[in-house]
């Protein structure tokens, strides 16, 4: 077992440190696991860990309690969808979301939510679809439904080394969307949609939550991926109002797995149009009659019965955050992540080239608890993701290595351009080797060290010592073999 961070260790010691020792007593007691076998996780940006409060309010309700499929009206059933309810609730509560306003629609995840959006979202040549560069493929894959609806697709870039996006561009590109329109926004479904991260999943860059209202005064309604954000930063929706947010439970607190939550805002739930229905969705069908008549409420959009045994996990788990403090976690995230950013930025080999190349800013300035980068020889060379990650793993870390699901911000940062992009260019590409190689490109991705809830100091310190000690002054060598890249 590693040791916790003690008053002589320079993370520790830094001010304002100590003003989140909350966090270091939770470690010791409720995710103590953290610390098992001499493992550093350092990716809370693929999850959260979950508590040993949360596990243990999930063993004793199911054992004191009896509960089955909602959609019914027996005792059981009723004890479910009450508790249900309840998380609804709860999830509105804690985002300060009016329920007049907001409905909360649970997911089997974020994709899940951006799923419900981009399936039954009117699409159309008076509904464009405009995003970032920077999205989660889950939001890049509207695209697909915004295409087959005949609505134009147009995308926003990142510039400079911070992988930013300028408000002038955003601007641009809304008003181009437009472009022609004028007379015909003022019907129903004709508005259009603005995707874009709060944080980015790849970076960290903190985009505007000013853009919210920035789209609704070019009349687009915003789907709002708040998925790497919620967990570590506040989002008020009594302030900030996309007509969409989606999230992931898990990336908040752990557990459950399996459930997210689409928060809609009524007026813009009522303009969906679902393009089927299943169990649950609906009030009544007829087999003979071809009709069906859907539910007029956020169970329209929930497909069979409900994860009912783990909805009520999401309740404990908004109220275990509550507790600790989302502000606390924040501080806690931005400590560690200014820190660690400090130190890998100033690594030099004997050559004087730098050890660490950052994507995203080299500051904690505007930015989330997730640090991407790669690594480089001596000579400049690139270390090979893969191998960092065969590496790290050994050495106990858990991180990620690769593109995170983010192609857009993945093209800003290593430098690709529409015209390497040429579909001749890239005719007959099947694999992610076979992509790399026809753009010439030396590595698939980075390396992503994300904080969260419950990381400390020791954390940040180890893998910072395991980067110095293993790749400072290491030149490029022959290597084993590296297994082939599978997906990005």
């Amino acid at each position: 077992m590693r040791p916790e961070p003690g008053p002589g260790t320079a993370l520790a010691a830094l001010p304002g440190y100590a003003d989140t020792a909350r966090i270091d007593e939770l470690r010791a007691t409720e995710y103590r696991h953290l610390d098992q076998d001499g493992q550093v996780y350092l990716d809370y940006a693929g999850a959260g860990v979950a508590a040993r409060a949360q596990v243990t309010a999930h063993h004793d309700r199911l054992l004191a309690g009896l509960y089955s499929n909602p959609h019914s009206e027996n005792p059981t059933s009723l004890a479910a969808g009450s508790l249900v309810e309840s998380a609804r609730r709860t999830v509105l509560d804690f985002f300060r979301a009016d329920p007049a306003e907001y409905a909360v629609i649970f997911t089997p995840n974020a994709s899940g939510a951006c799923r419900v959006v981009g399936e039954a979202y009117d699409f159309g040549r008076a509904a464009p679809f405009v995003l970032t560069w920077d999205n989660h493929n889950s939001v890049n894959g509207i695209r697909e439904y915004a295409r087959a609806g005949g609505a134009r697709v147009r995308y926003v870039p990142l510039t400079g080394p911070e992988l930013r996006v300028a408000e002038s561009d955003l601007v641009t590109v809304l008003a181009a969307g437009r472009a022609g329109l004028a007379g015909r926004w003022g019907r129903s479904g004709g508005r259009g949609l603005f995707a874009y991260p709060a944080q980015s999943n790849f970076s960290g860059v903190q985009h505007p939550l000013s853009w919210v209202e920035l789209a609704h005064r070019h009349g687009y309604d915003v789907l709002l991926d708040a998925a790497a954000f919620t967990p570590t930063n506040r989002l008020d929706l009594s302030v900030v109002r996309p007509e969409f947010v989606c999230l992931s439970w898990y990336k908040l607190f752990g557990y459950p797995t399996g459930v997210g939550a689409l928060l809609a805002r009524r007026d813009a739930m009522a303009r969906l149009r679902r393009p089927w229905f299943s169990g649950g969705t609906i009030r009544a069908v007829s087999v003979q009659g071809d009709w069906h008549r859907p539910m007029d409420d956020e169970s329209a959009f929930e497909d069979g019965t409900l994860n009912f045994l783990s909805i009520p996990d999401v309740e404990f788990g908004l109220r275990w955050l509550d507790a600790i403090g989302v502000d606390l976690v924040h501080t806690r995230v931005g400590l560690l992540t200014e820190w660690l950013l400090g130190r890998l930025t100033t690594l030099r080999h004997r050559t004087g080239q730098p050890l660490v190349e950052v994507y995203g800013p080299a500051t904690g300035e505007g930015r989330g608890g997730t640090v991407t980068f790669n690594l480089r020889h001596p000579d400049g060379a690139l270390v090979d993701e893969r191998l960092v990650a065969r590496e790290s793993a050994a050495a106990g870390f858990s991180l990620r290595t690769g593109c995170f699901c983010n192609p857009g911000a993945g093209e800003g940062a290593f430098g690709i351009t529409r015209g390497l992009l040429r579909r001749r260019l890239l005719s007959g590409v099947d694999t992610i080797d076979q992509y790399l190689n026809a753009l010439r490109l030396p590595t698939g991705g980075a390396v992503r060290v994300s904080f969260g809830l419950a990381s400390n100091a020791a954390d940040a310190e180890r893998f910072l010592a395991f980067t110095e000690a293993t790749y400072l002054n290491r030149d490029a060598g022959t290597e084993s073999p590296l297994p082939p890249r599978l997906r990005c």
